[in-house]
C-alpha cells in the first residue's frame, strides 16, 4: 500500500500520439485531481449485479446524481444491470455503492463540499458532510472506471478531497448570441464534471435583453429578437443547477452595455435618440441616466422580479466599460453632477451603484460587479469581479482594500488561449505578499465565455475541454502545474463530456462537412490539428467584420485553442532538442510528412468557394514542412540561400489565414534553427 499526495506525484510524459492516454490507469487521469489518494491492491469488478444504495430520506440532489451515475456507468460499460435505479435501503452487502452523508448542503459561500471514497473489492463507500459532496464523489468515481480486455473495474483506493476555493464559476453570455435552455443544461452537466459550482448568467447587453420581465413585456418584445427565457424556463434552469450543486448568479449589465434596455426605455437614456439593438461587437456609448429618478424605478422593478427567481445571495450589475460619453454631452447630467459636487464620472457611477446597493438590499441581495465598481463609497459588502490588470495587481489591490473578490482575469476563455495559459493563472499573486486574511478574501474565480463569436453549435468547443483545466486550478492545490501532464489528463477526460450532450468534438465534423459540401473531411481534419483560431480578439478586430447574424460555420470555428498535432509537435521538438533522440526525430519526421502530403489530398476534392479560401494556407504549410524534411533527411546540400528561402517560407506560413494561424509556430522555428546551426548556417 502506498499513500500518494497528488502534488508530489511523479511527472508523466505527455504522449500525444496516444492523445487520450488510454494506456494509463484511470486514477492517473483524474481531473480535477483529488487532494489525496491512496492506491490499494485489488479491484472492484463491475458487472450486472452492481447496486447503488442511497439513504431512504435522500435529497433530490442525491437521487438525481445516483440515477445519472447508473445511466452513465451502463452506457460506458454496455452492461445490462439488474438494478437500473438507486435502491433506498440499508443494504450494505457485496457489489454495492453505498452513500452516506449528514445533511443537505446549502448553495452558499463556504459550504462543505468535501467527500471521501473508499473502494474495496466487494464494496464502494461514498461519504460526505453534505449531499453536494456526494455528487462530487459520484463524478470522481465515474472517472475512476477502468477496464482490461475482460472486465470493467474500479481500482481499490481511498480518496479524501475538498476544493481550494469556494467560488468556481463559468460565465455564459447569452446576449450577443442567445443560447437555448438545452445548451445551458448540457453545460451545467459539464460544469459538475469540472466541479464548478457557480453559473454566471449574463442576461443583458447591447445586443439583447434575454429574460422575461412580467411588468415590462416591452423588454423582450422590442429588445430580444424573440429570443429570451421565460420566467418558467429560468426556474427550470435554476432547479436543474441546484440539483447539481450549482448556484446561479444573474447579470443585468448597467449603466453601460445598456442598449437593449434603452430600446425598451429610451426615456431613461443619457441621450435623447432612437435606440436600436447592436449587431456588432464592441463597446458602445448608450448609457442609463443616473440623474433620472425613473431609471431607478425601472431597475427596481426588474431587480425585484429577478431576485425572486434566483435564490443565491449575489446579483451581478455589470458596471464595466462605461466611457461616459453620453454623460459628458448631456447638460442636465452635468448640472446634476455639479449640484451633487461630483467632479468625475467615477463619482457619478459610484452614486448610481450606491442606489443599486439599496435596491438590492430590499430584496435580500448583495451587489456583485466588475472591478470598475470598486470606488470610494461603494460598501465592502459588494463583491468585486476582477477582470483587468496584470499579474494579479488589481486582485491584490481589491483584497487589500477589504473587498472580497472573484478573479476572471486570466480565465477569459473567449480569448482562445491554450488551456495551459489559464492553468498557470494563480489566484494568490505571490509578489504582493497577501496576508492570510487577505487570501481569504479571494473567493475563487470564473471562466468567462463571452458570446460575440459563438453559436449553440460552436459554444461547447470554446468552453470545453479547456475549462476542465480551469476547474482544476480552482479546486486543486496550486502547486500542481505540470503542463504536459495536465494536457494528458484533460484530453483523457474530454471525450467523456460528450455523453452529457457536449458537442465540442462532434460539431467539428458538421462544420467541416459544410465546408467540403459533404465530401471527405480528412484533409481538413489534418489542418485543424495544426491551426488555431486567432487569439486576443484579433478575429473580428474592431467588432465590425462579424455581426450577430453572420455565419459561424467557418474553418476557424472548427479549430481549437489546443490544436492536438501542434501540441504533440511542440512537446516532441522540446524533448528532441534536449535529448537528440532518434526516436523523437522519427516522430517529428512523421508529422512533417503528414503535413507536407496533406495538400495533395485537399486539392483532390471538388472545389467550392469555401474550400478555395483554404488552399493558400494549406499550400504554405506543405511548402514549409517539405523544406523542413529536406533539412531533416539531408536530401540535398543546404547553403545560406536555401536557409534564406526557408525563412521566407516560414514567415509566409505563420501569417494569419481565414481567422486562423499556425499553432505553436515557435517550435517550427526552434527546430529549423537547430538544424541549420548544425550546418554552420544562420537564421538571419
Amino acid at each position: 500500500m502506498k499513500f500518494i499526495n497528488f502534488f508530489l506525484a511523479s511527472v508523466l510524459w505527455f504522449v500525444m500520439s496516444n492523445v487520450y492516454a488510454t494506456t494509463l490507469p484511470a486514477w492517473k487521469k483524474l481531473m480535477p485531481r483529488p487532494q489525496k489518494i491512496e492506491i490499494r491492491k485489488g479491484v472492484f469488478k463491475v458487472d450486472k449485479d452492481i447496486r447503488v444504495v442511497i439513504p431512504r430520506n435522500a435529497t433530490q440532489r442525491v437521487r438525481v446524481a445516483a440515477t445519472k451515475f447508473i445511466r452513465r456507468l451502463t452506457n460506458r460499460t454496455g452492461l445490462f444491470v439488474i438494478n437500473g435505479f438507486p435502491l433506498m435501503s440499508s443494504d450494505n452487502s457485496n457489489y454495492c455503492v453505498t452513500v452516506s452523508y449528514k445533511r443537505k448542503g446549502e448553495l452558499k459561500l463556504h459550504e462543505d463540499e468535501s467527500y471521501r471514497i473508499d473502494i474495496a473489492s466487494q464494496q464502494i463507500v461514498l461519504q460526505a458532510e453534505t449531499d453536494i459532496g456526494i455528487i462530487y464523489a459520484f463524478e470522481t468515481l465515474l472517472q475512476l472506471l477502468d477496464h482490461d480486455a475482460d472486465n470493467f473495474f474500479f481500482q481499490n483506493c481511498h480518496i479524501e478531497d475538498k476544493p481550494a476555493f469556494t467560488w468556481r464559476g463559468l460565465l455564459i453570455d447569452v446576449s450577443r448570441h442567445f443560447q437555448p435552455v438545452s445548451v445551458i443544461k448540457r453545460n451545467l452537466d459539464a460544469m459538475l464534471v469540472a466541479k464548478l459550482n457557480t453559473f454566471h448568467w449574463h442576461l443583458s447587453d447591447d445586443q439583447g435583453f434575454r429574460v422575461q420581465i412580467n411588468q415590462y413585456p416591452q423588454l423582450t418584445d422590442k429588445a430580444s429578437d424573440g429570443q429570451f427565457y421565460t420566467q418558467e424556463q429560468v426556474k427550470e434552469v435554476v432547479q436543474y443547477a441546484a440539483d447539481r450543486g450549482i448556484r446561479v448568479v444573474p447579470e443585468i449589465d448597467v449603466p453601460g452595455h445598456a442598449t437593449a434596455i434603452l430600446v425598451a426605455f429610451p426615456e431613461i437614456g443619457s441621450k435623447k435618440m432612437t435606440y436600436r439593438l447592436q449587431r456588432n461587437a464592441g463597446i458602445f456609448d448608450p448609457t442609463l441616466d443616473p440623474s433620472n429618478p425613473q431609471t431607478y424605478v425601472v431597475l427596481n422593478n426588474i431587480f425585484k422580479e429577478l431576485s425572486a427567481l434566483f435564490p443565491f445571495t449575489y446579483f451581478h450589475i455589470g458596471g464595466d466599460e462605461n466611457r461616459g460619453k453620453h454623460w459628458n454631452n448631456n447638460s442636465d447630467i452635468q448640472a446634476f453632477m455639479k449640484n451633487k459636487g461630483f467632479k468625475t464620472n467615477h463619482e457619478l457611477q459610484t452614486y448610481f451603484n450606491q442606489k443599486l446597493v439599496k435596491i438590492l438590499e430590499k430584496y435580500h441581495k448583495k451587489m456583485m460587479g466588475w472591478d470598475e465598481i470598486m470606488t470610494p463609497g461603494v460598501p465592502q459588502s459588494a463583491l468585486i469581479h476582477v477582470w483587468r490588470g496584470k499579474k494579479g495587481k488589481r486582485l491584490a489591490e481589491t483584497v487589500k482594500k477589504g473587498y472580497q473578490a472573484v478573479l476572471s482575469n486570466g480565465f477569459y476563455i473567449d480569448l482562445m488561449l491554450p488551456a495551459y495559459s489559464h492553468y498557470q493563472n494563480h489566484l494568490y499573486p505571490e509578489k504582493f505578499n497577501l496576508t492570510q486574511a487577505e487570501k481569504q478574501h479571494v473567493l475563487g474565480g470564473e471562466a468567462t465565455m463571452w458570446g460575440e463569436l459563438v453559436t449553440p453549435l460552436t459554444i461547447d468547443s470554446r468552453i470545453w475541454p479547456r475549462t476542465l483545466a480551469i476547474g482544476e486550478r480552482l479546486w486543486t492545490n496550486p502547486s500542481v502545474t505540470d503542463r504536459q501532464e495536465m494536457y494528458q489528463r484533460m484530453f483523457a477526460q474530454s471525450w467523456h463530456l460528450e455523453e452529457l450532450g457536449i458537442q465540442h468534438l462532434s460539431a467539428k465534423e458538421i462544420i467541416l462537412r459544410n465546408i467540403t459540401e459533404n465530401q471527405n473531411t480528412d484533409a481538413l481534419k489534418v489542418l485543424t490539428g495544426v491551426y488555431e483560431p486567432l487569439k486576443y480578439y484579433t478575429r473580428n478586430k474592431g467588432g465590425t467584420e462579424y455581426q450577430t447574424y453572420s455565419p459561424f460555420m467557418c474553418f476557424a470555428d472548427a479549430c481549437s485553442a489546443d490544436a492536438p498535432d501542434a501540441l504533440q509537435f511542440s512537446f516532441v521538438v522540446n524533448k528532441y532538442l534536449d535529448t537528440r533522440s532518434d526516436k523523437d526525430k522519427r516522430t517529428i519526421i512523421k508529422l512533417l510528412k503528414k503535413w507536407s502530403n496533406n495538400h495533395k489530398q485537399l486539392v483532390k476534392l471538388k472545389p467550392n468557394p469555401k474550400l478555395q479560401k483554404l488552399l493558400p494556407m494549406s499550400q504554405s504549410l506543405a511548402d514549409l514542412t517539405l523544406q523542413m524534411l529536406v533539412l531533416a533527411n539531408n536530401l540535398i546540400p543546404v547553403d545560406q540561400a536555401f536557409v534564406n528561402r526557408l525563412k521566407l517560407q516560414y514567415q509566409k506560413a505563420i501569417q494569419p489565414y481565414n481567422d486562423v494561424s499556425l499553432a505553436n509556430a515557435e517550435a517550427f522555428k526552434e527546430l529549423i534553427v537547430y538544424w541549420i546551426k548544425q550546418r554552420n548556417l544562420k537564421w538571419q
